[in-house]
């Protein structure tokens, strides 16, 4: 029953993992291909703020790659150093990516995209400001728990970049181009990080009693062996 519950759990983080790693692999491909071509037509359009684009996909990558490690609880009980110079990372990237974020979304008001737009990419920087800020705070208390809890809420909230591409992509809905239509499934996609995030939680803590439940107390275990 113990290795059931430990069995399940380590299904449930991979499962989670390998669809955001099919969505990383999907916006990659399919809307930041330009990467690797400098005469895509995309960098003209990124003319005005490309210098604005590279610290907020440095660490936009630093964030979003190395947050999964963070889930791991064999890398905490084992390199608890590690884990933490990773965290630090992970609320460095994510408290300069998401001002950046919203930067670079009011100079593109320049060049034709709405203000509207600006607001709802404002609004989800705050959600990752506070919430990381939050996971921050409490890992300074040594409030675990609580520390957990709100990371996971940020890593949510800083999974909008590739759910908003991916339901874009796959619908054909960025086909051709349309600002409200994109504003749409971004505001969806920040109403529902929290959400998210929370039942990630929920579903952790259930584990956990699970795996509590299944541990047999000093009582069975004496109990069996005065059986055998």
């Amino acid at each position: 029953m113990r290795i059931s519950a430990t069995t399940n759990r380590i299904r449930s983080k991979y499962l989670a993992f390998g669809i955001i790693g099919l969505m990383l692999t999907y916006v990659l491909l399919h809307n930041e291909r330009f990467l690797i071509d400098p005469n895509h037509p995309a960098w003209e359009h990124y003319q005005t703020f490309k210098w604005w684009l590279l610290p907020h996909g440095l660490l936009g990558a630093c964030a979003l790659l190395l947050a999964p490690m963070q889930f791991s609880d064999r890398l905490r009980a084992r390199f608890a150093k590690v884990h933490r110079i990773i965290g630090r990372i992970y609320v460095f990237g994510a408290l300069g990516l998401a001002p950046l974020g919203a930067y670079i979304s009011y100079i593109e008001e320049g060049i034709g995209q709405p203000r509207s737009f600006t607001v709802g990419n404002t609004v989800d920087a705050a959600l990752l400001m506070i919430t990381t800020g939050m996971g921050f705070f409490f890992a300074l208390k040594r409030m675990i728990p609580q520390h957990r809890q709100w990371m996971t809420r940020s890593y949510a909230c800083a999974l909008i970049f590739f759910e908003a591409r991916l339901i874009l992509g796959v619908t054909g809905w960025d086909q051709p181009p349309s600002f409200a239509t994109t504003e749409t499934v971004v505001w969806v996609c920040v109403a529902f990080a929290v959400l998210i995030g929370d039942i990630a939680n929920q579903i952790y803590e259930l584990e956990g009693r699970r795996r509590i439940a299944n541990v047999p107390t000093p009582q069975a275990v004496a109990a069996n062996a005065a059986l055998s």
